[in-house]
């Protein structure tokens, strides 16, 4: 994992921003709509947003950018913040990507920052990353019940989080 530099910008372009429907966005928030980009759209208007910055970390596989991870801040002030993440290449789900990235992203937010505590905030429709966080000995801190609508059906809003003296990774 690291920053996202100039030349990775085109393939994550085509990962997250070149299709109207991909196969990643039926479980990162999908009831959160998905704007496709032209790529001279993504480059003058968006891009800013990804290249060296410290809140969102390419993820690679043989040199290849598959996914990232990123964080945000809930409420600064209180040191809240945030993570997820998402590999982008359906082919490469359960293929014991996430849960080592996963793991050492939180451990570097851990160690970079002054935190109290991370988690993050999924549906009940992704049961990838709900179980990504029970494997991490995170802590199933909130379900809100049927506060997600998709496809005709209700779903709950999970958080999961882990407090720094319980992450011993």
């Amino acid at each position: 994992m690291r920053p996202l530099k100039e030349e990775d910008m085109q393939s994550f372009w085509e990962l997250a921003y070149k299709d109207d429907h991909p196969e990643w966005k039926k479980w990162d928030a999908p009831y959160f709509q998905h704007q496709a980009l032209t790529y001279d759209d993504f480059i003058t208007k968006v891009s800013t947003q990804y290249l060296e910055q410290d809140d969102v970390y390419g993820i690679f596989a043989n040199e290849r950018l598959i996914g990232t991870v990123s964080y945000y801040w809930e409420h600064e002030p209180s040191n809240w913040l945030e993570a997820g993440i998402i590999i982008y290449d359906s082919t490469l789900w359960n293929k014991q990507y996430g849960t080592p990235c996963f793991k050492s992203w939180i451990t570097h937010l851990f160690d970079s920052m002054s935190l109290v505590r991370v988690g993050f905030t999924t549906w009940s429709g992704n049961r990838r990353m709900m179980r990504l966080g029970e494997k991490l000995g995170m802590t199933l801190e909130a379900r809100l019940r049927k506060c997600r609508f998709y496809q005709g059906e209700y779903y709950d809003s999970i958080r999961y989080g882990v407090l720094r003296e319980e992450w011993s990774h």
